[in-house]
């Protein structure tokens, strides 16, 4: 039967005739979708026309309207029928209501939900003011019968008055679909989802909507209405499953909801619903920044024009890294940065985002997703400190990531991230996706990058410890191959690949072992530490352990698991004791290092070079690479006095010179030559810009080692220049002494978040202390900096353990202030 048969036996046939034609379309199997809601509502508004006609021949003045819903002419199964029934006000209020009653009731004896209102233009205009719920219902008025002129008019008007309003209405809206948010929870994470009412379900879609319609911002388009549809396709479903008017997609019904979608499973059928919420979600937060700023520019600029005399200034732009800047509370792509010729500017964008706790701008991400090149493999070192400053970067790592992922960006750089991707985790204990839990692992670990030592490899083990999920088998298992695999594409070298792999195999291995096992057997521990061979590996799977359980839910970790695994990880310790790094043997000079150091000696002052590093080879197997320098190498050569470490890196804070890698120590002069002088071995890297010249770098030395360079007022003079941004809330600084590092010096380990005049910072605090520098070995991971100072007392020996302590706790108590 078509659709036009089903239509005449419905205004035939009155009720019986609409529900039989009604139960033949929704028992058609070749139509679903929005071909059924639409028929479905043109069906519906045959039969409510038949009896509004019926019941109106002498009136005038009278129009049946269709709104929400089944005003954009949606109809699922068992959805409700929202109408006003829209009068002049000039008929009998009699033979309105006698109206009203032939149509509701009809309605009602058939089991249909029914939101039902009689009002005058006048009147819904003024609910609609009143009650946003009805303002949002009226947006989408639809006329199904009697005057046309009627219906248009309440439209128009509205319209207009949300127009008008849309200042005050949606800052009220905004705060509408957050409370709704609080209650219902965020749909792409939820095992048993409320498809309408939960974050970025159908509520929300129709936020979006309304928002559009206000002409004060818009949605982004690509990809909503396909999503709109899925969930509007999985409610069908939902319905014909049910036999309800439900929108909680229940665990018992998700099989059969899958099955009526012809899909293969559950779980399919949650992935589908997830990733369809997370486009409307992404949406709903790029649109609601829209607005906010679009209210803020209102409310400023007419101030501003008083101020300037009329015109419009020209927005802020302030630099964060090369080819990004901050505009209007937003990370956009500086006017001279060239995606296309600059692989790396997606991560260095997201990490300069996250660190600074801004979002990306839609319409950087969407051109780097447009026209950005593809990173080499392995990837440059760059991009890998790029990546890690982004996982390191907290909470605001993740709304920068969902913006990437959005535009497909993630899946581009980490292939192997598809299958994990709104992956469902059907366990009582997880609360998120695997992708998004992989995420909120790197959040936690964050938290825990002053405990251990190689804070990178924690931060992509948190990011990788899960990924084998995507693939059928033990993941831990089929987690170590991907591991292994991503972490030489990214370019860690063999040692790194191997770590990062035992972590990711072995990332259950502490908690199982210590809530399963007897720890008093000496077997236990003996088990566990073959298995993670070292005590730096120990330490980062410690670390990952209390990050994975934390990131998993509020059943995952309690203080009775956390003591368990804490005293097994003291007895693994102390089984792998004994292998104490030792100072590390610096290796000869070079011959242009003599060079350097003979000229500063003859001189009598700072002799520097700049020398350009090359990356290895693409082609070249990262475990047959010695890792490679980011950025340029500066060596500094300095007859040996006090005050050149926070002289140089004041030096180089002064001129944006971020400090990748350094290395300071004593060198002494060849036969002949009595004296030494301090060499200074750097990897810099411009913040942004180019690298300054030499000849000026040395001129600004020499002035900072004689006193006249005031490099601390300079700095600080930089800093109130800049307008201040809220920023990531990094963990403190950590300083602690070494036990049995060097028989030679007190090792001096500083764990801090890498800032612009860190290292200035630190050497002066040292200088002050009184103690000489004999050596240092500084690495900068991502944004953490990771230190060793070798340090002795005036007289070249180690310091007292009670003096080491108090110099630690004085430098700590420096760098949190």
């Amino acid at each position: 039967m078509t659709s036009t048969d089903m239509r005449t036996e419905a205004e035939d046939s009155g009720p019986s005739g609409y529900a039989a034609a009604r139960l033949r379309l929704l028992q058609e199997g070749a139509r679903s979708g929005p071909p059924r809601r639409s028929a479905l509502a043109e069906l519906t508004d045959d039969w409510l026309t038949g009896l509004f006609d019926a019941g109106a021949e002498k009136l005038r003045g009278v129009s049946l309207v269709a709104v929400g819903g089944y005003g954009r002419g949606e109809l699922s199964p068992r959805s409700d029928l929202d109408l006003l029934l829209l009068h002049d006000g000039g008929a009998d209020s009699g033979a309105i209501a006698s109206l009203a009653d032939r149509i509701w009731y009809p309605i009602w004896d058939l089991g249909l939900d029914l939101d039902h209102s009689v009002r005058t233009p006048a009147e819904a205009r003024k609910t609609a003011g009143e009650d946003l719920k009805v303002q949002l219902g009226l947006l989408d008025a639809r006329h199904i019968a009697g005057d046309l002129g009627l219906t248009a008019g309440l439209r128009t008007a509205v319209l207009a008055d949300w127009r008008n309003q849309a200042p005050k209405r949606l800052p009220e809206l905004q705060e509408l679909c957050a409370e709704r948010a609080e209650r219902q929870g965020e749909l792409q994470y939820l095992l048993e989802p409320d498809l309408k009412e939960a974050r970025g379900g159908l509520r929300d879609a129709t936020a979006l909507r309304a928002v559009a319609a206000s002409w004060l911002a818009d949605a982004p388009r690509e990809g909503l209405a396909d999503a709109r549809k899925s969930l509007l396709d999985v409610r069908d479903a939902l319905h014909l499953a049910t036999g309800r008017a439900t929108d909680r997609l229940a665990l018992q019904e998700q099989d059969q909801v899958a099955a009526e979608l012809g899909l293969l499973d559950a779980d399919t059928l949650l992935r589908q619903v997830y990733e369809a919420a997370r486009v409307v979600s992404y949406a709903s937060d790029v649109t609601w920044r829209e607005v906010g700023r679009v209210l803020r520019s209102r409310a400023v600029r007419p101030r501003l024009r008083a101020m300037l005399g009329g015109g419009k200034p020209a927005p802020e732009r302030s630099p964060l890294a090369e080819g990004v800047v901050e505009q209007d509370g937003e990370v956009v792509l500086a006017r001279a940065a060239r995606p296309d010729r600059d692989p790396v500017l997606p991560l260095r964008a997201a990490a300069a985002a996250a660190q600074a706790g801004l979002p990306l701008s839609l319409h950087a991400v969407r051109r780097m997703a447009a026209a950005a090149r593809p990173l080499p493999t392995p990837w440059p070192a760059e991009a890998r400190q790029q990546l890690i400053t982004l996982l390191g970067s907290g909470p605001s790592t993740i709304e920068v990531w969902e913006a990437l992922e959005a535009e497909g960006l993630i899946t581009r750089l980490l292939p192997d991230w598809e299958r994990v991707r709104c992956r469902p985790q059907r366990n009582a204990v997880h609360i998120w996706t695997v992708d998004r839990h992989l995420i909120e692992t790197a959040v936690r670990a964050a938290e825990f990058t002053r405990r251990v030592h190689r804070p990178d490899l924690l931060l992509v083990a948190a990011l990788l410890h899960d990924i084998g999920k995507g693939w059928p088998g033990d993941h831990s298992v089929a987690g170590e191959i991907i591991a292994r695999d991503v972490a030489a594409r990214i370019g860690f070298d063999r040692t790194d690949v191997a770590t990062l792999a035992t972590l990711v195999r072995h990332h259950l291995l502490l908690v199982e072992t210590a809530t399963r096992r007897d720890l008093e057997d000496p077997a236990t521990v003996s088990s566990v530490a073959e298995a993670v061979g070292s005590q730096g590996t120990l330490e980062l799977l410690h670390a990952l352990t209390e990050a994975d359980a934390l990131a998993t839910g509020p059943a995952a970790w309690s203080s009775w698991r956390a003591s368990l695994v804490a005293d097994l990880v003291k007895r693994v310790s102390a089984a792998l004791a004994g292998d104490e790094p030792e100072e590390p043997e610096a290796a000869a000079p070079t011959a242009e290092q003599e060079r350097l150091a003979i000229e500063a000696f003859r001189t009598g002052g700072p002799v520097l070079a700049l020398r350009a590093q090359t990356e290895p080879p693409a082609e070249e197997p990262a475990e047959d690479r010695d890792p490679e320098p980011l950025g340029v190498e500066l060596v500094i050569a300095v007859p040996d006095q006090k005050g050149v470490l926070p002289a140089v890196a004041g030096v180089l804070a002064m001129h944006r010179l971020t400090v990748r890698t350094a290395e300071l120590r004593a060198l002494e002069l060849p036969d002949g030559v009595s004296g030494s002088v301090l060499l200074l071995d750097w990897r810099v890297a411009a913040e942004y810009g180019s690298l300054p010249q030499a000849a000026r770098l040395r001129a600004d030395l020499v002035r900072a080692l004689d006193g006249s360079l005031d490099i601390a007022g300079r700095l600080a003079e930089r800093d109130a220049a800049y307008p201040r941004r809220r920023g990531i809330v990094a963990p403190p600084a950590r300083v602690s002494v070494a036990s049995a590092a060097s028989r030679h010096a007190t090792v001096i380990e500083v764990r801090a978040h890498d800032a612009p005049g860190l290292l200035h910072r630190i050497g002066r605090a040292l200088e002050s202390a009184q103690v000489r520098v004999r050596s240092a070995h500084v690495s900068t991971l991502g944004a953490n900096a990771v230190d060793a100072f070798y340090v002795t007392g005036p007289e070249g020996v180690p310091l007292p353990g009670d003096q080491a302590a108090s110099l630690a706790r004085a430098l700590e108590d420096t760098l949190r202030e």
